[in-house]
């Protein structure tokens, strides 16, 4: 091994926690209702399981999906960002989406079922 490689695997590896500075969880959501009381358009209340614990989160996802078929699907959660309270409901965690060919949020998903509470790596 040359010095720069044992240098990044002894020392700057080491240190590293992760790749990220924001945890990023996998959730199931158990629940989701519309928000009509929240300014932003399409914004849903959902409630997710983690596994180990539960929170529930404002995600503005009504753009691309129904309402009713977001329980029992699996999401990709930001969950070290503290909460926000919108329109007296506290969000927890911020769902994560990527923008849909009209700009608006479509969720990021794993491709099959993995265990609750998984972080990405």
């Amino acid at each position: 091994m040359n010095m720069r490689a044992y240098f990044y695997h002894t020392v700057v590896r080491s240190r590293m926690s992760g790749p990220f500075e924001t945890t990023f969880r996998v959730a199931e959501v158990t629940n989701a209702e519309p928000f009509p009381e929240a300014r932003k358009p399409e914004l849903v209340k959902v409630w997710l399981d983690f596994g180990d614990e539960t929170r529930q989160s404002a995600a503005q996802l009504g753009y691309h999906h129904d309402v009713q078929d977001l329980p029992g699907r699996q999401v990709l959660c930001a969950t070290n960002l503290g909460t926000v309270t919108i329109a007296g409901f506290e969000s927890q965690a911020l769902v994560v989406g990527v923008p849909g060919e009209d700009g608006n949020p479509v969720l990021v998903t794993p491709d099959e079922d993995v265990p609750l509470g998984g972080e990405l790596y």
